[in-house]
C-alpha cells in the first residue's frame, strides 16, 4: 500500500468542500442565530432550488438544522449550523490551514531547479 501523502488531499471533507454547500456553511457559521432562506440565497448566490437542494443534502448529514415558521402568515426557514457542523466546519478549516501553510513553506523555500542535459 502506498504511503499516505499530504498532497493527496484525503483529510478534506468532499460533502463540505463543494462550492455551493462551503457557501452555506461559511455563511451560517458566520451567523450563528442563522439565516432566512431567502438572505441565505443571496448571500451565496444561488437559486431557490439550488439552495434547497443544498439544504437538503447537509440536514441529511446533520450539519444543518431547518426551523420552518411563519412571519406574518408566511411561511419563513431558518437554516442553522448544528453542533456536529460546527465540528466538522471547523475541522475542515483547520486541514485548509494545514494545506495552505504547507504551500507556503514550499513556495518560501522552493526546489532546486533541475538541471536538464544539454541536447548533443
Amino acid at each position: 500500500m502506498p504511503e499516505k501523502s499530504s498532497y493527496a488531499l484525503d483529510g478534506i471533507d468532499r460533502l463540505i468542500h463543494e462550492k455551493a454547500r462551503l457557501s452555506i456553511l461559511s455563511s451560517l457559521a458566520a451567523h450563528p442565530a442563522g439565516l432566512v432562506f431567502t438572505d441565505l440565497k443571496d448571500l451565496c448566490r444561488l437559486t431557490d432550488g439550488n439552495l434547497s437542494r443544498h439544504l437538503t443534502i447537509l440536514q441529511e448529514a446533520r450539519l444543518i438544522s431547518i426551523h420552518k415558521s411563519f412571519q406574518n402568515n408566511r411561511p419563513q426557514t431558518i437554516a442553522r449550523l448544528s453542533p456536529l457542523g460546527q465540528k466538522r466546519f471547523t475541522e475542515y478549516l483547520t486541514e485548509l490551514e494545514q494545506i495552505v501553510s504547507s504551500a507556503l513553506k514550499s513556495k518560501r523555500h522552493p526546489a532546486p531547479t533541475p538541471v536538464r542535459p544539454k541536447p548533443a
